[in-house]
C-alpha cells in the first residue's frame, strides 16, 4: 500500500492531490469519481490542518492509498487534537446561500461523496480517517 507523509499546511495539497489521483486511477474510475474522491482528500486534508494541529506546519499528515479492482481506500492519519465526528451538526443545506455559515461542510461532504467515511481514536496519539470509494457499475 503506497504511503507518503505530508506537511501539514495547505501548500502540500497538490501533492497530495497528485497522489491520491495517481493511485486513484488504477480503480478506472470515471472523471465524476475521481474528483468526489480528490474532493473528499482536500476536504480531509484541509480539516486536518485546522482542527486538528489548529494552524499550519504543526505535524504531519500520513496518507496511504489502497486499489483494488473496483474499490479505493484512503487512510489518513495525524497527531492533533481528536475530535468526536458525531458531535458536528448537518449543515442547513435548505436555507438560501446568504443565511448558510461558510464553514461545517467537510465531514458532511466526505460522507456525501465517499462510500464509507470511518474515524478511528482508538490508537493514543494518532487520529486515523478511513475513506472508500467504490467504482460504479455501469448498467
Amino acid at each position: 500500500m503506497p504511503t507518503q507523509v505530508f506537511p501539514a499546511n495547505y501548500q502540500a495539497l497538490g501533492a497530495i492531490n497528485e497522489f491520491i489521483i495517481a493511485e486513484a486511477f488504477k480503480v478506472g474510475f470515471s472523471s465524476k469519481e475521481l474528483y468526489a474522491v480528490e474532493l473528499s482528500v482536500n476536504e480531509a486534508a484541509a480539516n486536518v490542518i485546522e482542527h486538528s494541529y489548529c494552524g499550519e506546519d504543526l505535524g504531519t499528515i500520513e496518507i496511504s492509498a489502497e486499489a483494488s479492482q473496483d474499490i479505493f481506500t484512503i487512510t489518513l492519519k495525524d497527531r492533533g487534537a481528536p475530535f468526536d465526528p458525531d458531535e458536528i451538526p448537518d449543515p442547513d443545506i435548505s436555507s438560501p446561500l446568504d443565511l448558510r455559515s461558510e464553514r461545517g461542510l467537510g465531514v458532511f461532504t466526505m460522507r456525501k461523496l465517499m462510500d464509507e467515511v470511518v474515524f478511528d481514536f482508538s490508537q493514543p496519539g494518532v487520529n486515523t480517517l478511513v475513506m472508500t470509494k467504490r467504482k460504479k457499475t455501469e448498467a
